[in-house]
This record gives structure tokens, C-alpha cells and sequence, in this order.
């Protein structure tokens, strides 16, 4: 694992960073929900009759767990500062732009290391969409990110991990003597192998969860 450690700017962070963005919008709709299902049990339960009382019941429910998706969700995301501080230095670069958005591509090893039946690198194509932000970035453009790493559930047995994405360093700080001290610590042969396989945007952003797989006989012996 290739660690990246620089003092996050909060403020920025707060302001630009999707990742953070995306808890914030999952934590609003939860709560939104949670107080309509609450209204709807709470008008359930005073109509009084048998299956109205039922119905509430279930709401109540529905409405509680939405709240607790609310708690739940900066738990399992975790920090921004903690984000970056625990996930791997990865090349991305932009690999189309779009009117409103760019995609950006990225190498990213998606095994889960340490286990008993894989210990080796799993190299993966991962592309992530995001809206433009400032000036339009042209295509080619290199991004220093880290890889988020994650399962959408608990004791998966796979040999890679469920959800993966790369968020970049600038979402985490202005300052631009971190982000060319990150595209530094990034070997030049990964950015030119990962520059060379543009053309594989598309068709890796059509694949299911965003990613495409290389096939270990397709790695440069740099990746073995």
C-alpha cells in the first residue's frame, strides 16, 4: 500500500469533495424520509382502527430505521481526514469530459490483502464521474487520488473489494506543492500505462461498477 499523508483543509474539503457531498445528500434523504413516515404513522395511529394502527406501526419502524442510517452513515464512511489517511495513493487521469461533468480513470489494486487466498496485486480499470469544478479540465490531465476501498457488506469472502473508487487529493487541500509532491510519489510508468489506456474510458465506464479487470498475462512486469 502506497500511504500519502498531508494536513486535510477541512474548509475545502467540505466545499469540494464529493465523496463528502454524496454522505451529506444520503444522510438529508434519510432524514426527509424518516419524518414523512413518522407523519404517516403518526396520522395512521389516530384514525384509530385496527389495520390503520398496523400500518403505523410498520411506518414507525421504516421511520426509525431511516434515522438510524442518518448515525450510521459518517460512522461507516468515517473522516475526510481519515479517508485520506488510511487509503492508497493511486494514479487517475482525466479521461473524458463531458458539458457538466468529467470522468476521470484510475489503476487501482482491488485486491484485499493479507488473505489466505490471494495475496497478489489485482489490477483494475475504475472510472468515476464527477461535476466540473472550476476550469475545465482537458483530457490527459494527471489526478493524484487515493483508492476508497470498501464492501457493501460485512464478512464478504471475495478476493477484492465490492466498491471501488478514486477520490482525489485535491478535494482535500488547495495546496499545490502537496498535489505535485502525490504526482511525484507516483512512478512515471504508471502514469504513461494508465495515459495509454484512455481510449478504455468508455468501456469501463459502461461495466458494471465502473471498473474492468486486467488480466494479470496484460500487466507490465512494473505491476507484477
Amino acid at each position: 500500500m502506497r500511504e500519502f499523508d498531508f494536513p486535510v483543509d477541512r474548509p475545502h474539503a467540505k466545499s469540494v469533495n464529493q465523496t463528502y457531498a454524496d454522505m451529506r445528500r444520503l444522510q438529508v434523504s434519510a432524514a426527509v424520509l424518516a419524518v414523512l413516515l413518522a407523519a404517516g404513522a403518526v396520522a395512521l395511529w389516530l384514525a384509530g382502527h385496527i389495520w390503520t394502527t398496523v400500518v403505523a406501526v410498520v411506518l414507525a419502524v421504516a421511520a426509525l430505521s431511516c434515522l438510524w442510517v442518518v448515525v450510521w452513515v459518517p460512522r461507516k464512511v468515517g473522516s475526510i481526514e481519515s479517508l485520506y489517511a488510511k487509503s492508497p495513493l493511486v494514479p487517475a487521469v482525466v479521461s473524458e469530459v463531458h458539458p457538466r461533468a468529467v470522468t476521470l480513470l484510475a489503476l487501482i489494486d482491488i485486491a484485499k490483502h493479507g488473505g489466505a487466498e490471494h495475496d497478489g496485486p489485482i489490477y483494475a480499470l475504475v472510472t468515476r464521474n464527477t461535476p466540473i469544478q472550476g476550469r475545465k479540465p482537458v483530457v490527459g490531465e494527471r489526478v493524484p487520488s487515493v483508492a476508497l476501498l470498501d464492501d457493501r457488506t460485512r464478512g464478504d469472502k471475495s478476493p477484492v473489494w465490492q466498491m471501488v473508487s478514486p477520490m482525489p487529493i485535491w478535494w482535500g487541500t488547495r495546496d499545490k506543492a502537496v498535489l505535485a509532491r502525490a504526482e511525484a510519489a507516483i512512478g512515471e510508468q504508471e502514469w504513461n500505462y494508465l495515459s495509454e489506456r484512455i481510449s478504455q474510458s468508455e468501456q469501463v465506464r459502461t461495466s458494471p461498477d465502473q471498473r474492468l479487470a486486467i488480466e494479470p498475462e496484460d500487466l507490465p512486469d512494473f505491476l507484477r
